[in-house]
C-alpha cells in the first residue's frame, strides 16, 4: 500500500484525519487462497489479503485490480463484494494510529505471472487448514472462512 498520490504514507495513513478506504482480494483457485506477506508497516511480516488504498477518483474495482497487479503480478476477475469492515489500530496512548474501512471482494485469477512486488515481501497459495498456523492480520481468517463457505454453497446449489 505504497503512496502514489501527493501525500506521503505518514500524512495520509498514519494518524489520519479520516478513515482510509481500502480494498482487498480473496483470490481463490483450486481450493487455495492467495495471501501476501506485508513488507512494510503497518503489520510488516503479517500475511494478509492482497489489496490497498483507493486513490481519489479511482473506482473500487479499478483500485482492487491495480493493487492486486502491483502486489502479485496477477490479473483478476472480480466475482462479488464479500465483506465490509473496519480495522482500527491504536497506539500506546489509545489514539487511532491507523483507521481503515476495508471492502473485500471474492476473485479468481485471470492472467499474469505470480510474483511478490510493491509492498509484498512474499506471495503464496494456502489451503484453508494452513491459515491457522500463519502470522496473519486480525479479521482475515473469518473473511477467508466466509469466502470458502460461499464457494461451497454455490457448488452445492449447482449440483
Amino acid at each position: 500500500m505504497a503512496s502514489k498520490g501527493r501525500f506521503s504514507i505518514s500524512e495520509s495513513r498514519r494518524y489520519p484525519a479520516r478513515p482510509v478506504l481500502g480494498v482487498g482480494a480473496l483470490i481463490i483457485e483450486r481450493g487455495r487462497i492467495l495471501l501476501v506477506e506485508r513488507g512494510r508497516e503497518p503489520l510488516k511480516g503479517y500475511w494478509s489479503l492482497p489489496g490497498g488504498a483507493v486513490e481519489t477518483g479511482e473506482r473500487l474495482e479499478d483500485a482492487l485490480r491495480r493493487e492486486v497487479r502491483e502486489e502479485t503480478g496477477l490479473e483478476i476477475e472480480i466475482v462479488t463484494l464479500l465483506e465490509v469492515f473496519e480495522r482500527i489500530m491504536k497506539d500506546e496512548s489509545g489514539r487511532p494510529e491507523y483507521h481503515y474501512v476495508l471492502m473485500d471482494y471474492l476473485c479468481r485469477p485471470s492472467g499474469g505471472t505470480l510474483c511478490a512486488a510493491d509492498d509484498a515481501s512474499r506471495v503464496a497459495w494456502f489451503a484453508p487448514e494452513e491459515i491457522r498456523a500463519l502470522h496473519i492480520t486480525e479479521g482475515t481468517p473469518p473473511v477467508i472462512e466466509k469466502a470458502f463457505g460461499q464457494l461451497r454453497k454455490a457448488e452445492r446449489e449447482n449440483e
